[in-house]
């Protein structure tokens, strides 16, 4: 089993359950809909989304304010820093003890959200730009999750070169001081991928077991979900809870998702069934 991963007062014992980690989108423009930005008061919007997600059973809360969508516009760091600084600020206020991630490629925004009381940084360029948030997350001593992604989706073998590229990049990440202890590794699903070579990813997500890192795995409402069944993204939770399950089976230890309740319930039977562990109380 995985170390544990201490954050603040919660103990994230990877191996033991799946962690369910809540989207809060500080964007007008996010692919699944759920974009905060353009809301009267964003930072109320936002915690009141976090307050919901918590009730449901979230355990960590992912926080982005920069679009991830193909053909999205690149947003300024004043810009991404405006939209998020505040609200990471806002939750771990109201929140004391609930992991929050700051989901960025940029090391200046994610340096004031660790600052603003952030504990995660979640870097979805990690793979293609080389680990480029790893010294800021090893200067605060903040776990980092490293993605995958490429800009083109040409592949001999994706598994085994999501795989080859995670590995490098975990190496690099600890060339810039981060506790190899520390590093999350996430295979990017819809990040320079093919429909096709996503569902090869998640049909062979074990192989990533080897790298000996907890997995952070990322499919809500993605378009993958959408093409396999011919759904648009506000009818595409029964095809997220179908990769929760069966990524839990494969050995993900962290869900990231928008729909935080159904995909609870979905771990938690998943957990019981693959992890173990449960048994019926008695009264």
């Amino acid at each position: 089993m995985p170390e544990p991963l201490r954050i603040r007062d919660l103990t994230l014992r990877f191996g033991s359950r799946t962690y369910v980690m809540g989207i809060v989108n500080m964007t007008p423009d996010s692919f699944s809909g759920d974009g905060l930005l353009e809301d009267v008061s964003p930072a109320d919007a936002a915690l009141a989304q976090v307050e919901r997600m918590v009730k449901a059973g979230a355990d960590l809360i992912d926080v982005g304010g920069e679009s991830t969508r193909p053909g999205h516009a690149p947003v300024p760091v004043a810009d991404e820093s405006a939209r998020v600084i505040a609200v990471v600020s806002a939750i771990r206020a109201r929140f004391e003890g609930l992991p929050v991630s700051i989901d960025s490629s940029k090391p200046e925004v994610a340096e004031a959200a660790l600052r603003a009381g952030a504990d995660i940084v979640n870097d979805v360029a990690a793979v293609a730009a080389g680990s480029a948030l790893a010294s800021v997350a090893a200067a605060h001593g903040a776990p980092y999750v490293i993605m995958h992604s490429r800009a083109q989706a040409t592949y001999g073998d994706v598994v085994a070169e999501v795989v080859e590229d995670l590995a490098r990049a975990l190496q690099e990440a600890q060339e810039q001081g981060c506790d190899r202890h520390s590093l999350i590794v996430d295979p990017g699903i819809g990040f320079g991928k093919t429909a096709e070579q996503n569902l090869a990813l998640l049909h062979d997500l074990a192989e990533l077991r080897t790298l000996g890192r907890p997995v952070l795995l990322g499919t809500s409402r993605k378009s993958t979900i959408g093409k396999v069944l011919d759904l648009p993204v506000e009818e595409r939770l029964e095809g997220t809870l179908a990769t929760t399950a069966l990524g839990i089976a494969a050995g993900a230890d962290i869900v990231r998702v928008h729909d935080v309740a159904a995909n609870v319930r979905t771990a938690r039977m998943s957990d019981a069934i693959i992890r173990g562990g449960w048994t019926e109380p008695h009264s």
